[in-house]
């Protein structure tokens, strides 16, 4: 859903700040959900900021498309949006997954990122999703942003887990060029430097660990079976159908894209596909999907290179950056935050 109330300082997604999702809009998503025609059995809305949409568009959505029972059916939702009336609506819709963009619960730093909530906001828009009936509530927590440090992380992550989520991602700023904050020196200049982002992501993950959130993704954490599925889909080399501007679909042997052009979507009988990668999901593609999760990369799968890969990871093991056991490879939480050079030297 690309739109937004107003776009955030550090945001480089595709979206339109200042307007509404109308009815053309939606019309185009079902119609391009009928198009597909498949069964699903995860749904996510994502953003932008699909709270702008009202409950009637979430539920005729839905019922454009053909749901398992039993299905993950997940929504962004921005703090200062969602009012008892907003997430009653959303869960009388259908929705049974919320996460919400909290990013922070120290007042300076949501100032300093341009957010429209600050942590009284955001603390009361999780207790009204519990009051709305949703049990499965994820948050995300941003690390290394202007003005942070330990105090206020352990801070915000204290809040967020006596608030009731049994899930957080928690993801390290990425200064994107041309955005309004990367052309603040003031503010670039007070984020986290390398190392500083570093001790803040090993401190975030001891913490959540002690929260009873467990690491089962690079930036994710949860309870025991409060996994994102549908995110794992990603992960896992599964197949999904993206709809909207700039979304992104793996689905019949091959990896596409849609423009970003909200009139051009909203105008065309079906979105445009602009194919990216006709042979998706080769073995170094896969290795570096799986290394993304806690549970790793299983080496069955890479068949005569097993014992190749194996004789690159020996040494990053005794560096304690992965583990080698039970027949699968998976990086440590100081290889997660090195993943990018372990899979490069992996799949070499």
């Amino acid at each position: 859903m690309p739109y937004c109330r107003r776009k955030c300082a550090y945001c480089d997604f595709y979206s339109l700040g200042g307007e509404m999702p109308g009815a053309e809009y939606t019309g185009a998503v079902i119609r391009n959900i009928r198009a597909y025609g498949e069964s699903y059995d995860t749904v996510y809305f994502g953003g932008g900021t699909p709270s702008l949409l009202s409950s009637g568009q979430v539920y005729d959505i839905l019922c454009a498309a053909d749901i398992a029972e039993g299905a993950e059916i997940s929504a962004e939702i921005n703090p200062e949006s969602a009012d008892i009336e907003k997430l009653s609506g959303f869960f009388s819709a259908g929705i049974n997954r919320i996460s919400f963009g909290v990013q922070s619960l120290c007042d300076r730093e949501l100032n300093a990122l341009g957010r429209l909530h600050d942590a009284k906001t955001a603390e009361a828009a999780i207790k009204n999703a519990h009051k709305a009936g949703f049990e499965n509530i994820s948050a995300d927590l941003m690390l290394g942003i202007p003005c942070q440090d330990e105090s206020s992380v352990k801070s915000s992550i204290e809040r967020l887990c006596a608030s009731g989520v049994n899930h957080i991602s928690a993801y390290i700023l990425k200064i994107e060029e041309g955005t309004p904050l990367s052309l603040n020196k003031e503010l670039t200049e007070s984020c986290a430097d390398p190392d500083k982002a570093a001790d803040l992501y090993e401190l975030t993950v001891n913490e959540l660990q002690g929260h009873g959130l467990f690491q089962y993704e690079i930036s994710n954490f949860a309870q025991k079976g409060r996994e994102c599925r549908h995110n794992l889909k990603y992960w896992q080399c599964g197949e999904y159908i993206g709809i909207g501007p700039s979304a992104h679909s793996l689905y019949k042997g091959k990896r596409f894209s849609v423009p970003r052009d909200i009139h051009g979507f909203i105008e065309a009988d079906r979105q445009k596909e602009i194919v990216t990668d006709d042979t998706p999901c080769s073995l170094s593609e896969r290795i570096m999907l799986a290394l993304r999760l806690s549970e790793g990369f299983e080496l069955s799968q890479a068949g005569s290179m097993a014992d190749r890969i194996i004789k690159k990871a020996a040494p990053l093991e005794k560096y304690g950056l992965l583990t080698i056991k039970d027949g699968r490879i998976a990086l440590t939480v100081k290889g997660f935050l090195v993943s990018n050079e372990i899979i490069c030297r992996l799949t070499d």
